[in-house]
């Protein structure tokens, strides 16, 4: 296995050893990615009591598209089998179960930025900044193992604007020899944008808006993608092995094909190419 992917094992979802903390804990609203609306703390209605969905298998086709998309980077697993111990939030006092439901968004925003983090000090080009790296992985790892009082009272927000410094900084050094490198498209609007076949190479997309572009056979090798919102994005025949800090979620999001190329970290969606 390689060794970037090896590392991220545990950064991602494994719905057999949560309690559905995803269909419970967090809220949706009825639009095209949910049939119908749901508030935080209250269980999906097609969550069934032993934590499975009812309609896993058909999800798309029953309206609930969004449930695809989302990937907990493994904050179910831990915050239901480490943080509180593999205890149950049916059956218990309401007190337990409000307490895990509050500090499972605060994890997961823990474990994406361990996905960051984990990305980053693999990077050759970040060899600078790989002790700086290493510690700030560290001091990540711990807080997402604090009990639940200390995790309900963290500053999340204050440690991720801390490592997006430190990312932006690996991102700079990882693009330099790239040809976009010096092309900051950082937040750029681009919805529906026509850029397929184009050249975009060591580009920043940071915090892009690229929904329902047309990425189509475009090259994105080395580009920065974090945060970049590829909900209907086309990435058929699209090359991103090497794209930065690109995730499952955003993956997801996205429309793409068997000529799609990703990092060897990520998997090809089931629903591409349907």
């Amino acid at each position: 296995m390689h060794e970037e992917t090896a590392g991220r094992a545990d950064l991602s979802g494994d719905c057999a050893q949560c309690f559905g903390l995803c269909c419970v804990a967090l809220p949706f609203a009825r639009s095209s990615g949910f049939a119908a609306d749901k508030p935080a703390g209250t269980p999906c209605r097609n969550l069934e009591k032993d934590h499975r969905c009812r309609i896993h298998a058909r999800l798309r086709q029953e309206g609930y598209g969004g449930c695809t998309v989302y990937d907990c980077f493994g904050a179910g697993q831990k915050v239901s089998q480490v943080t509180f111990g593999g205890r149950d939030w049916r059956g218990g006092p309401d007190e337990h179960a409000r307490r895990m439901f509050e500090v499972f968004p605060v994890v997961r925003q823990l474990q994406e930025l361990l996905w960051y983090l984990t990305e980053a000090v693999s990077l050759p080009a970040a060899r600078p900044l790989r002790d700086e790296l290493r510690v700030t992985l560290q001091e990540t790892e711990r807080l997402a193992l604090l009990p639940p009082q200390e995790l309900a009272a963290l500053d999340a927000e204050a440690h991720r604007q801390h490592v997006g410094a430190l990312l932006l900084r690996v991102s700079d050094l990882a693009r330099s020899s790239l040809r976009g490198r010096r092309r900051d498209r950082r937040g750029a609007d681009l919805p529906g944008a026509r850029l397929g076949g184009a050249d975009l190479r060591g580009v920043s997309l940071r915090g892009a808006c690229l929904i329902a572009a047309d990425l189509t056979g475009a090259d994105l090798r080395g580009a920065d993608l974090l945060g970049a919102d590829l909900r209907d994005t086309d990435l058929t025949d699209a090359d991103l092995t090497g794209a930065l800090f690109l995730t499952q979620p955003q993956v997801n999001a996205a429309r793409g094909n068997e000529g799609t190329r990703l990092p060897a970290s990520l998997r090809r969606p089931a629903h591409w190419g349907v």
